[in-house]
């Protein structure tokens, strides 16, 4: 019976260092495959979530901005089209032509 335990103790130590062994080989590669993905990304010129939120922020500002403006255009427009003409403009008198045609010779 005594060989039988042992055998079986034998066994257990195999399985136990074996999962040891694949659990560290799991840990091993999905370090590797994290490495090789964040080399990609890198690649790829993508942003991180900082600068997205920071550009974005940018350009809401941006918006509100533009929207301010458009808003006070319109405004100045109104005004500006409401507003009479004080004095009447003159009509400027109609050019002379110079040129009638004929070379003097002299």
């Amino acid at each position: 019976m005594q060989t039988r335990n042992r055998f079986f103790d034998d066994l257990a130590k195999v399985a136990n260092s074996a999962a040891g062994t694949v659990a560290g080989m799991k840990d091993e590669v999905e370090q590797m495959v994290r490495t090789r993905v964040e080399n990609f990304i890198e690649g790829m010129n993508l942003v991180t979530r900082e600068e997205f939120e920071v550009a974005r922020a940018m350009a809401a500002k941006a918006r509100d901005e533009q929207e301010r403006l458009e808003k006070r255009i319109v405004e100045l427009e109104a005004k500006l089209g409401s507003q009479k003409p004080k004095t009447a403009r003159k009509k400027a008198a109609p050019k002379k032509s110079s040129a009638t045609g004929k070379t003097k010779k002299g």
